[in-house]
């Protein structure tokens, strides 16, 4: 966040004086830009008015030297080197620092390899120093630097300017995602309702296992009671055979 706010307070600077300027000062002003220590975002100070009228004089440079810092990469400055200034050691790191941003955008795990070669460092040593030292301190990326893997692992990178149509790209892919958040989260609430209902279907079945148990429960000791009864009072012979056997056994003790 202080870097946020540090870096809108010198682009509003930045700004301000431009629109007082033209011509040589202009193009002064576009070289301390990018040369500033604490300045990673360059659309704004690009889309300012008087910027434009460099067009088609011989300060036009100046505003192809903003469109490459504000989305260009160090690779794309080789490339295109015959056409451009020539750049100050300061803007020469400004815009590795910058190929590294954009580098962290599209991957999170970079290799050592692919960083030599994109910052175009001469060895692992002096890349580690390159994103210790004026990335990680600067405070435009956190990460880890795996020795092992021969890897940096992104875990925070600072944003930079959006490239013309990457916007209207960015919107496309945010609706997309909604869309598929919507259809996501109307397929959990269906099984939400699905899995309520199957919990009203099962308490139901439920209750009428339990309510049927105890109906064969109560019919049973009704039965069972009944069928005592019966074979106590009602079966012939039954009370007879009580009677005799009590007999009986007063008739083996005699009196005395």
């Amino acid at each position: 966040m202080e870097i946020e706010q540090k870096q809108a307070e010198v682009i509003d600077r930045f700004v301000k004086q431009a629109e007082g300027m033209d011509g040589a000062s202009l193009a002064a002003l576009v070289l301390e830009a990018t040369s500033h220590p604490s300045l990673f975002a360059f659309s704004e100070i690009l889309s300012c008015p008087n910027i434009a009228k460099l067009e088609g004089t011989r300060f036009s440079s100046s505003i192809d030297l903003l469109r490459l810092f504000a989305y260009g990469t160090w690779s794309d400055y080789k490339s295109n080197a015959g056409s451009l200034p020539t750049l100050l050691p300061d803007q020469v790191l400004k815009l590795k620092q910058l190929s590294l941003l954009t580098l962290a955008e599209r991957n999170k795990v970079l290799p050592y390899d692919q960083l030599i070669q994109e910052i175009d460092v001469l060895n692992v040593r002096e890349l580690e120093d390159f994103l210790i030292n004026e990335c990680m301190y600067a405070g435009i990326v956190k990460g880890k630097l795996d020795q092992l893997r021969r890897c940096f692992e992104v875990q925070f990178a600072a944003g930079r300017d959006l490239r013309p149509g990457q916007l209207s790209n960015m919107i496309d892919t945010i609706g997309n995602w909604l869309d598929t958040s919507d259809n996501l989260l109307h397929s959990i609430q269906e099984r939400i309702r699905w899995a309520d209902t199957m919990n009203e279907v099962d308490k139901m079945h439920r209750k009428e296992i339990e309510d049927r148990v105890e109906d064969v429960k109560k019919s049973l000791k009704a039965d069972l009671d009944s069928r005592g009864h019966e074979d106590i009072y009602s079966e012939p012979g039954r009370l007879m055979d009580f009677e005799e056997r009590g007999r009986s056994k007063r008739r083996k003790h005699p009196m005395s």
